[in-house]
């Protein structure tokens, strides 16, 4: 970004910006991810349970897409695993970033000019 050093991503001064935006993002499931996909494959599954008890689909077929929608239940488990875990390592590298920043005093800050001034004889 024009006029700063660091990026939209490694700003302090946005980390609650960056932390609100991750926040909804998560809760939208874009994409078809998500919720939304959790909810389909719940649908599909009572579907295919009601056709099977009354008769209207063969147990087969249904084992067989109870199966597909089992890796596809796991799939979608792995990715929001991933997306967990890279929330998680911004956040620490946040987090020790403002620990090494806190050891730090600015050059030239307002705090050691008005320090050196009201020493004695200075």
């Amino acid at each position: 970004m024009k006029g700063y050093e660091t990026c939209y991503g490694h700003r302090p001064d946005l980390a609650e910006e960056r932390k609100r935006n991750a926040s909804r993002g998560g809760k939208r499931g874009g994409r078809g991810r998500g919720r939304g996909e959790i909810t389909e494959i719940k649908d599909l599954l009572k579907d295919l349970t009601e056709r099977v008890l009354v008769g209207d689909l063969l147990p087969g077929p249904a084992i067989v897409v109870n199966q597909l929608q089992n890796t596809r239940l796991r799939a979608v488990e792995q990715a929001r695993k991933v997306k967990e875990t890279e929330s998680l390592e911004e956040r620490i590298e946040e987090l020790e970033r403002g620990q090494a920043n806190a050891g730090r005093k600015p050059a030239g800050s307002v705090w050691r000019g008005a320090h050196s001034s009201n020493r004695k004889g200075g």
